[in-house]
């Protein structure tokens, strides 16, 4: 079953950070086996939701989201990032 990665970033503190952690993380999730659907602010708003940069990632599975996560080259791209953004990060299965 297909699994998600999504990842809304609620701050971003310092964006030399956050471009050295996407320089990493871009080829770290693909090689990965993600599928990045989508990627960027909200178009739209409504009830508690807030305009912010969100990530949408497929896996073929959680297990794979999860390897992808804990994968040496998606560490290093978390090393890079340093504390640079705040960010809700949940991986939820498909239905």
């Amino acid at each position: 079953m297909s699994a998600y990665w999504i990842s809304t970033y609620l701050e971003v503190l310092d964006e030399s950070k956050l471009a050295a952690y996407a320089t990493l993380a871009g080829p770290a999730i693909t090689s990965a086996g993600g599928t990045f659907l989508a990627r960027s602010e909200a178009a739209v708003a409504w009830e508690a939701g807030k305009p912010m940069r969100t990530v949408v990632i497929e896996f073929d599975s959680v297990e794979a989201a999860i390897a992808a996560h804990d994968s040496p080259a998606y560490q290093e791209a978390l090393a890079a990032l340093d504390g640079g953004v705040v960010r809700d990060l949940r991986v939820i299965p498909g239905v």
